[in-house]
């Protein structure tokens, strides 16, 4: 092998094969640094979405307020199952719900469009009207204060998780996300890979929120959580809007093509 001289590609002077060989360790290399930005482009999609919608700051103060009879053990124990429920809420939503819509003859680019002015109508709502959606959540974990502390054990899944928690508004989002699909196979596992990610962070949010609720609504106080649930709306309506012009741009360009 003759040595390359400056100025010459790394590769130069090498056999065939050595060339070869380091032409497709290149390609491998640059291969998975773009997996692992789609990767990362995914989570920072999905876990602040998923955050703003679910909010665990502000549901740690009603959570708080509804298991306030239970021991600090007991609400960590009651939290770690309340997150463990979470999770198989969003990865469903996430993984399997754009694929059941498409199931039905819906196309992609309209589950995009739908998703994202779904989101954006909620965020609005939670931007517009912060109080509407405590009382709702208020409403919604009543059965658990009014119930013993050895019963709360049957309500992590409901009403704590559904709809409390991961409700019909964090599904939505979930499903959402998951028209942001790529159709590549590699894209594909690299998106989900970094979507289950947020996910799992996300559930680790809800158990670290709720476990610590007591000292968290001590920290926030009333005005810290309408301001958290504020930031995290408007966060929300920038994403809804996102999502649904992820759908209207490719629509747009097929119809100016039709037009030619």
């Amino acid at each position: 092998m003759v040595p390359p001289r400056p100025g010459m590609p790394a590769f130069a002077g090498m056999t065939v094969a050595g060339a070869m060989v380091y032409k497709g360790r290149s390609k491998g290399r640059r291969g998975t640094r773009i997996m692992l930005a789609q990767a990362m482009g995914a989570f920072l999609l999905a876990y602040p979405a998923l955050f703003s919608i679910i909010n665990p700051p502000g549901g740690a103060i009603i959570f708080n307020e509804v298991t306030s009879a239970l021991t600090h053990a007991q609400r960590t124990a009651l939290a770690r199952r309340v997150a463990v429920y979470s999770t198989f809420v969003m990865l469903g939503a996430l993984v399997l719900g754009a694929y059941v819509l498409s199931f039905f003859g819906i196309s992609l680019d309209a589950l995009r469009i739908a998703g994202g002015i779904v989101v954006s109508a909620r965020a609005y709502e939670m931007l517009s009207t912060p109080d509407d959606s405590t009382a709702r959540k208020q409403r919604e974990a009543q059965p658990v204060e009014d119930a013993k502390p050895q019963n709360l054990g049957g309500f992590a899944f409901f009403p704590l998780t559904l709809p409390f928690t991961t409700g019909p508004g964090t599904i939505a989002v979930a499903i959402s996300l998951g028209t942001a699909r790529p159709n590549g196979l590699a894209g594909l596992g690299a998106f989900y890979g970094g979507a289950t990610a947020a996910v799992l962070a996300m559930s680790l949010t809800i158990w670290a929120s709720y476990s610590a609720a007591d000292r968290l609504a001590a920290f926030l106080g009333e005005t810290g959580r309408v301001a958290v649930a504020r930031l995290a709306a408007f966060l929300l309506l920038g994403i809804g809007v996102q999502i649904a012009l992820n759908g209207i741009i490719p629509v747009l360009h097929m119809a100016l093509n039709n037009a030619r």
